[in-house]
């Protein structure tokens, strides 16, 4: 059997790429204001919205989401909890763990506020996780603004 040469190689895994794409379904369109006027989710947009809260997203992907910093590094994202100081119930709050730009280490982490509250460490932990994307992307920017002053100084 002839050994292939490494553009032949190139070439066929790129056409096998290209055909294992082809045969993805692509995921239905959200429609937002029509699912507001109805007031419920067709099954169709409940899976288009699937992704669209941290927990959802861990699950359908099964890995955290990836997000850009205000400071412009790569991040990735988990859900801690705690019990709370003042009471016996617990808080949840996000770790932002910082990658090296080529993805190969982690270089160093934030930490938002708390994010939720339960009676127990799941339902804390199950309140974090129904935070929207855009909400834990708000939370990354606000801990990297709070580290900027302890950077400076």
């Amino acid at each position: 059997m002839r050994e292939k040469e490494p553009e032949d190689l190139f070439d066929e895994i790129e056409r096998r790429a290209m055909e294992g794409a082809a045969e993805l379904d692509e995921p239905p369109e959200l429609d937002v204001v029509g699912a507001a006027a109805r007031g419920t989710l067709s099954d169709a947009e409940a899976t288009a919205a699937a992704d669209v809260t941290l927990g959802g997203y861990m699950r359908m992907h099964n890995r955290p989401p990836a997000f850009e910093g205000s400071d412009g590094q790569p991040y990735t994202v988990d859900v801690d909890a705690e019990p709370a100081e003042q009471d016996d119930r617990w808080v949840a709050f996000l770790v932002f763990l910082r990658w090296a730009e080529t993805g190969a280490g982690i270089m160093d982490h934030v930490e938002s506020g708390d994010v939720a509250r339960g009676a127990t460490e799941k339902e804390a932990r199950d309140g974090a996780l129904e935070l929207s994307l855009y909400d834990v992307k708000a939370e990354l920017d606000a801990a990297i603004e709070r580290r900027r002053p302890l950077q400076e100084g």
